[in-house]
């Protein structure tokens, strides 16, 4: 049987206690997923960290980790480009400690640049960064960009299957919201997430994947707000993802974003269930 996880993108709504100890509660609630957030900077110590891991695998939970939103490696700005890249590295160490299987991140904008100009940025800031990586000994990472939201950032589906491509321990994050809000509501139906996976399939032959939902409001230039999973006048339509999820066969790890994330990733996970039933 093929696994797939549910979890929340960072603290859960009613737990209260320490984060190292938040997998305990994850699982007591029935989900085994849990994105940690560094989403405002690397902050946790490597104790903490190494804490956190222990409690996840006795729980089963399956750990990935949110790099900084403050990174931009196609930035028309060096000191952009330099403090992305040691945000990078600050999380692919937390990464270790912490056992996250996936570093997932926002590779950048195109500023001034086509989007094949950012692209060649972006891939010379990776460059840099393995570099680095390797220079102080960081080797047991997947760094996971993900599907972005605004159409003025690197980041659609093409885009990332290129670095992901490109680049050895890399592997994708579809944010299946971003790229309905990127398409100005374009995802409609179980074919179109076909599409999406088979896409995937072809060009990086994955079976495995991290993903991330939520309901999104978007104007003409993309993502606007985040909603809740009961707010159903907001897209992408959950139904046929998890049909074709259910159909496909892989192992995928579904990151709940909503305002509500464990309230709702539960949601998701009870109409997976009756799906598979």
């Amino acid at each position: 049987m093929p696994q797939v996880r549910f979890g929340p993108a960072g603290r859960p709504m009613r737990y209260s206690g320490v984060t190292e100890l938040a997998c305990d509660y994850i699982r007591e609630i029935g989900l085994d997923a849990y994105e940690y957030q560094a989403t405002y900077g690397v902050k946790i110590k490597k104790q903490s960290g190494l804490r956190l891991k222990e409690n996840s695998r006795k729980n089963d939970v399956l750990l990935s980790m949110h790099a900084p939103y403050y990174i931009n490696l196609s930035s028309n700005k060096d000191d952009v480009v330099e403090r992305s890249i040691d945000r990078l590295l600050q999380s692919a160490r937390a990464a270790e400690w912490i056992g996250a299987y996936r570093i997932v991140f926002h590779p950048g904008f195109y500023t001034k640049y086509s989007p094949n100009e950012a692209m060649k940025r972006c891939q010379n800031s990776i460059d840099v960064l393995k570099e680095q990586l390797s220079s102080k000994g960081i080797n047991d990472y997947t760094f996971a960009p993900e599907t972005t939201g605004k159409k003025s950032q690197l980041g659609n589906l093409e885009e990332i299957i290129k670095i992901c491509q490109n680049n050895d321990n890399f592997a994708p994050t579809v944010d299946f919201a971003h790229l309905y809000a990127r398409s100005v509501g374009e995802i409609k139906d179980q074919d179109d997430y076909s599409r999406i996976f088979s896409k995937l399939e072809d060009e990086l032959g994955l079976k495995t994947l991290h993903s991330h939902f939520t309901r999104i409001e978007y104007t003409d230039k993309g993502e606007k707000k985040h909603h809740a999973l009961m707010e159903k006048n907001y897209g992408p339509p959950l139904e046929p993802l998890l049909k074709e999820i259910v159909e496909r066969g892989w192992d995928v790890t579904m990151i709940c974003e909503t305002p509500f994330r464990d309230e709702d990733a539960l949601l998701i996970q009870e109409e997976y269930r009756n799906i598979l039933n």
